[in-house]
This record gives structure tokens, sequence and C-alpha cells, in this order.
């Protein structure tokens, strides 16, 4: 099961992250999404955990719980909705 963290301390890495959830069960992937331009963390990340009772238990026993002085929010991960066309850039000439 596909896990969504939300509300991470902005200095929460992974390895501590796993750490966290495989209190609970095997942990398969555990990932701080990180922002490509600054490499700093967006404060939300994915947990894998390949048994859907030990990550049931993990949404009962860490949401809400304080991590790094931030109160976690855990829940499953939903798919990300699919985006509207992309827009093209056209150069239309000078502004004046």
């Amino acid at each position: 099961m596909n896990l969504y963290v939300g509300n991470l301390s902005f200095k929460t890495m992974d390895d501590e992250l796993k750490a966290a959830f495989e209190a609970f069960g095997t942990v398969s992937a555990a990932r701080v999404v990180m922002d490509k331009f600054t490499g700093k963390s967006k404060g939300f990340a994915f947990v894998e955990m390949p048994n859907d009772a030990e990550a049931k238990a993990a949404i009962q026993g860490l949401d809400g719980k304080d991590l790094q002085g931030r109160p976690l929010r855990v829940n499953e991960a939903q798919p990300k909705p699919a985006g509207g066309p992309r827009r093209e850039f056209r150069d239309r000439g000078p502004r004046y």
C-alpha cells in the first residue's frame, strides 16, 4: 500500500521516515519529496508498505503523532489527478 505522509518537518530525511514506519512492519520505500530547484523538502513524503494490514496499522499509529516537532498526517495515497491539456508557448512578437 502506498501511503501519503504530510506535515513533515523540513529536516526529516528518508531514513528517519523509514525508521518511524518500520515500527509497524516492512517498509519497501520511503521518499521525502524534494523541490527540484532548491533541493529542500516540500514537507510531504510517500511510504510504500507491501502488507496492507501493516500499512493500516501505521496509519492508525502515526496519524497525528509528533515527528521532529510536527504532527504527521498519514493516509492512503490517492492517484494523481489527470491534468488538463498543456498550453503551448508561442512567440507573438514584441510587446510595446
